[in-house]
């Protein structure tokens, strides 16, 4: 099995952006002053668009409030939230070294544009990736728009395609859009949780992905 295509989650696939968003939705839910949650309930949101994430985390509140979540955690998140989001060791140079293997490389996120634009332009990541999408281009995952999209643009199949993510959304995204599923288990949802979606494998370091790549062999070639 080679591929042509390698499709990554941001948070916490690429970057260590969990304590951030943690933090900057339970800013917003306190600037709200009535509901609160706590980091696991939060945490197991992560990867969803920010819709679809408050709408699971605070279902209870109407529109409006819900619109006030949004708003509040952007606010919070793009100014940090006192907290820093790195990327994983490694995680630059493993995407560098894709690129030069020949690798078409794009990004699919939960993340808005301008967060988004913001972390390639901040990481020095962004010249390294033919495509990306946010969710506010497309539905939010596990909908397979996000990915179909990027084939689409690309000329790429789903079978030449690999999903790389942190997250059920992610394994269930690839199975949605008839692409295949890389795990990695040092994210945000545990390995067991991963593995009940059935990815071709589960790594517990970024790092590990050239050479498991390279286990299958050279990136196919387009048909």
């Amino acid at each position: 099995m080679k591929f042509q295509l390698i499709v990554f989650d941001w948070d916490g696939t690429l970057m260590d952006s969990e304590a951030c968003i943690v933090e900057a939705m339970q800013y917003a839910l306190a600037d709200l002053g009535t509901i609160s949650r706590t980091p696991q309930q939060i945490r197991n949101i992560i990867g969803l668009g920010l819709q679809e994430a408050v709408q699971a985390l605070a279902p209870e509140v109407d529109a409006v409030q819900q619109l006030r979540i949004k708003e509040r955690y952007r606010a919070h998140y793009l100014t940090r939230a006192g907290v820093p989001s790195p990327l994983f060791p490694g995680a630059k140079r493993v995407v560098a070294e894709l690129a030069e293997r020949g690798y078409r490389l794009a990004v699919a996120t939960g993340k808005g544009r301008e967060g988004l634009d913001r972390a390639l332009r901040e990481s020095g990541l962004g010249a390294y990736f033919h495509l990306t999408r946010c969710v506010d281009e497309a539905f939010s995952k596990p909908h397979p728009d996000m990915l179909l999209q990027i084939m689409d643009a690309l000329g790429v199949a789903p079978q030449d395609t690999l999903m790389v993510g942190d997250t059920e959304y992610d394994m269930q995204l690839a199975a949605n859009a008839g692409a295949q599923a890389l795990a990695v288990c040092y994210g945000v949802h545990e390995r067991e949780r991963l593995l009940r979606h059935a990815p071709l494998a589960c790594l517990g370091d970024v790092r590990d992905i050239p050479g498991w790549l390279e286990r299958l062999g050279s990136p196919s070639r387009p048909s």
